[in-house]
C-alpha cells in the first residue's frame, strides 16, 4: 500500500511517539520499581487483594512490566520484529486504555502510576494520553511495513538482548540499592528548614511541611530536625512485618556510634504499626528510641525497608539502602555531603549506558558486520527460508485421458504414494470432467487436486465456461491460471487473468500462476521485462495476505518442444529474479515464503539437478505426469 509523503510522515510520527513513550515509561518504572510496586498494591487493595508492599509478588510483575514496555519501545524505534511488536503494542494499549477508563469512572486508586512519581497525571489526563497512544498503536499496526528498520534483521537480537539485560539490571540495582533518580519530595538535598521558614512554597515544600514524626508522648520532632545543626539519623521502617532484619548488628553499631558521639538516632515505624514496636525491638534487640510516622511518607523517604537517612542543618544530606549501610568508624561524618550531580545529568548517564553499546552495535552492523558476513548470512538464510517453503510437484494432465483412464491413473498414483510416501506436496490438475470422480479416489492427505483453468466470470450465460465456484464444488483446491498455452491459443490477457485470480481467491482456491517468455523474447534478452510485466499485470493488485495463496510456475516456453534446452542455471537465474521482484513489491519475507515451480521440460533424469537450485521449489510437470513411474521419479527427486 503506497502512502503520500504526508501519510508517511504521520505514520512515522505515530511510531516515534508510541516508541518514545514506551521507552520512557519502562525506564521510569525500572528506576523506581518499589514505587511502582506500591502503586500496583493500591490496585490490588482496591480489588480486595492483600499483598505486602515489599513482597516478590509485586516485584515480579513490576520487573515484567518495565521490561516489556522498554523493549517494545526500543523495537518500535528501531524497526525490530515490526509486525509482532506493533501487535503487542496495540494489545497492551487496548488493555491499558480500558483500565484507565475504569479508573476515570470509578476512582479506585489516587494515581494510575504510568510514569511513577516522575510525572503525575490526573485520571482525565491519563485517559486522554492513553487514547492518543491507542490511536498511534492502531496506525503503527496497520502500517507496520512502513517502519524503518534501523538494524538488520539478522543482528537485531543483539539490541534485543542489550535492552533486556539493561532494563533488568537497572531494575534489580534500584531494588537492591536506591533509585538512581529520586522523584520524591524527600530527595537528597531537600531543605526542611527552607520549607518551614522560607517565603516561597512549592509542592515539594508542602510535602516537607506535612512530614511528621511523633514520639510516645505525641510530640512532633520534625521542627527540631529542621533547626538541628548536628547530624540526625532516621532508620525508616515502613512495614515492620516485612522488614529485613538481616542488618540488625550493623544498625545497632550505628546507634552505639551515635550515642558515643552525641548524635541523634531514631527508628521510625508506621503509626498504623504501633503495636509492632515491641515486636521489632524483640526481634532486633533495638535499644534506640522509636518514633511514629505516616506509612506512605516512610515509603517515599527511603525506598528500602528498613532504610537510613541523615539530616543536618535541616537538610536531607544522604540516604542509604539496607544493603549499603555506612560504617562510621571508617567514614568521616562531616565529609558526608549531598551528591552534586544533577538529576537530569544522572538520567543522561543512565541512558548513555544503554545508548552507547547499542549505537556501537548498530554502527558495527551497518559498516563492518554487514560487509563481512553478508555472503555467509545470505547463504544460510536461503537455506533456512528454502526449508520453510512448501515443496510441490504438480502434474498438469492437459487434454489427455478419458474419464475412466483418468480415474485409473489417479488410483494408481494414490496406491504408489501410499506405499512410499512423498517428501513434498503432490498436486494433479486434471480436465474438468475428471475432477469430481478423481476427488473420490485420491488420498487428500497425499495428493492435492486442481483444475487447469476457470472462467473470468462468476456465473451467467457463458456457454462452455466453468466457474471457480464450480471447480471448488468438485473437491478441488488448486487451479492453474495463465498457462502459456492458454495465453497463446486463447488470447488470455493480463486483465482476463486478473479477474480469474480474483474469482479463484474468492472461492478459496490456491492458484498455480504461470509466467514465462517465448523464444523471440529470450533471444532479444527481454525475459526479465516480460516476466515482470506478467506479474504486474495480473497479481500486483493483490494484498500481501492474498498473494500468499499464489504458487508461481516459471515456464521457459522457448525450451518446451523446440529442441532447445534450459539449463538448471538458467532456471535458477529466472527464479531468483522472480523472487527479487516479489520482494520489491511485497517484502522479503513474503518473497522467501513464495513457492516457485519450474515449468519447463522436467524429467526424472534432470529433476534432482533442477530441484537442487536454491530458488527452485518444485515443478509443474506435463507429459511425465501421465505415467506414474515417471511422475514418481520426479517426486522422488526431493528425497
Amino acid at each position: 500500500m503506497k502512502t503520500s509523503k504526508t501519510g508517511s510522515f504521520l505514520i512515522h510520527t505515530c511510531i516515534i511517539i508510541l516508541g518514545v513513550t514506551f521507552v520512557i515509561s519502562g525506564f521510569l518504572k525500572a528506576i523506581d520499581p518499589l514505587g511502582m510496586g506500591f502503586k500496583l498494591r493500591a490496585y490490588f487493595t482496591s480489588w480486595g487483594i492483600d499483598v505486602l508492599a515489599y513482597s516478590r509478588q509485586l516485584f515480579i510483575p513490576v520487573l515484567a512490566l518495565c521490561t516489556f514496555e522498554f523493549c517494545i519501545g526500543i523495537n518500535l524505534l528501531l524497526g525490530i520484529r515490526r509486525k509482532t511488536t506493533t501487535l503487542l503494542a496495540l494489545i497492551f494499549m487496548s488493555l491499558v486504555s480500558l483500565l484507565t477508563l475504569y479508573i476515570y469512572l470509578f476512582n479506585p486508586v489516587p494515581d494510575c502510576g504510568c510514569f511513577g512519581d516522575a510525572i503525575l497525571l490526573s485520571h482525565a489526563q491519563t485517559l486522554g494520553k492513553n487514547l492518543i497512544l491507542l490511536a498511534c498503536a492502531i496506525v503503527a499496526f496497520l502500517f507496520s511495513r512502513h517502519t524503518i528498520r534501523v538494524i538488520s534483521e539478522r543482528n537485531q537480537w543483539i539490541i534485543a538482548i542489550c535492552a533486556i539485560l539493561y532494563i533488568i539490571g537497572l531494575t534489580i540495582y534500584s531494588v537492591r540499592h536506591l533509585p538512581p533518580l529520586d522523584f520524591s519530595p524527600y530527595k537528597e538535598g531537600a531543605d526542611l528548614k527552607a520549607a518551614f521558614y522560607g517565603t516561597e512554597t512549592s509542592m515539594d515544600d508542602l510535602a516537607l511541611l506535612n512530614l511528621a514524626f511523633y514520639d510516645d508522648s505525641g510530640e512532633d520532632i520534625v521542627e527540631t530536625l529542621a533547626t538541628d545543626t548536628s547530624a540526625t539519623f532516621l532508620l525508616t521502617i515502613p512495614e515492620e512485618n516485612s522488614a529485613d532484619d538481616g542488618n540488625n548488628d550493623r544498625i545497632n553499631d550505628l546507634y552505639d556510634y551515635c550515642l558515643d558521639n552525641g548524635l541523634q538516632f531514631y527508628g521510625v515505624i508506621a503509626a498504623s504499626d504501633a503495636s509492632f514496636k515491641s515486636h521489632w525491638t524483640d526481634r532486633t534487640g533495638a535499644t534506640y528510641p522509636i518514633l511514629y510516622g505516616d506509612s506512605e511518607q516512610l515509603k517515599s523517604l527511603v525506598r528500602s525497608n528498613p532504610g537510613l537517612l541523615m539530616f543536618r542543618n535541616g537538610k536531607i544530606v544522604k540516604k542509604w539502602s539496607q544493603n549499603d549501610l555506612p560504617v562510621f568508624e571508617q567514614t568521616d561524618i562531616n565529609g558526608i555531603s549531598t551528591p552534586q550531580t544533577s538529576q537530569p545529568l544522572r538520567a543522561l548517564w543512565l541512558l548513555l549506558a544503554f545508548l552507547i553499546p547499542s549505537t556501537l552495535a548498530i554502527i558495527a552492523d551497518r559498516l563492518w558486520i554487514n560487509r563481512k558476513f553478508k555472503k555467509h548470512y545470505n547463504f544460510l538464510n536461503q537455506l533456512i527460508r528454502r526449508k520453510m517453503r512448501k515443496k510441490i510437484v504438480a502434474g498438469n494432465w492437459k487434454m489427455n485421458k478419458n474419464l475412466q483412464e483418468g480415474v485409473a491413473l489417479a488410483k494408481e498414483l494414490t496406491a504408489t504414494l501410499e506405499a512410499d510416501a512423498p517428501n513434498c506436496g503432490v498436486v494433479i490438475c486434471t480436465p474438468f470432467i475428471h475432477l469430481a470422480k478423481v476427488a473420490e479416489v485420491i488420498n487428500p492427505e497425499l495428493i492435492g487436486l486442481g483444475a487447469q483453468n476457470c472462467a473470468d466470470k462468476e456465473k451467467g450465460a457463458y456457454t462452455g465456461e466453468v466457474s471457480a465456484e464450480m471447480v471448488k464444488s468438485t473437491g478441488a483446491n488448486f487451479v492453474i491460471l495463465g498457462h502459456s498455452e492458454r495465453r497463446a491459443y486463447y488470447n488470455e490477457t493480463p486483465e482476463i487473468l486478473k479477474e480469474k485470480v480474483k474469482l479463484a481467491l474468492a472461492n478459496d482456491l490456491q492458484i498455480i500462476f504461470c509466467i514465462g517468455e517465448v523464444l523471440e523474447e529470450r533471444e532479444a534478452g527481454k525475459q526479465n521485462e516480460v516476466v515482470r510485466a506478467q506479474l504486474e499485470g495480473s497479481l500486483w493488485e493483490l494484498t500481501q495476505a492474498e498473494f500468499k495463496n499464489i504458487i508461481l510456475a516459471y515456464e521457459p516456453v522457448w525450451a518446451i518442444g523446440t529442441g532447445k534446452t534450459a539449463t538448471a542455471e538458467q532456471a535458477q537465474d529466472m527464479h531468483a529474479f522472480i523472487r527479487n521482484t516479489i520482494a520489491e513489491k511485497f517484502g522479503q519475507e513474503t518473497a522467501d515464503e513464495t513457492t516457485i515451480l519450474y515449468g519447463g521440460s522436467c524429467k526424472p533424469s534432470n529433476a534432482k539437478e533442477l530441484f537442487s537450485k536454491p530458488d527452485v521449489d518444485g515443478g509443474l510437470i506435463g507429459g511425465a505426469a501421465l505415467k506414474v513411474e515417471d511422475f514418481k521419479g520426479i517426486i522422488d527427486a526431493w528425497k
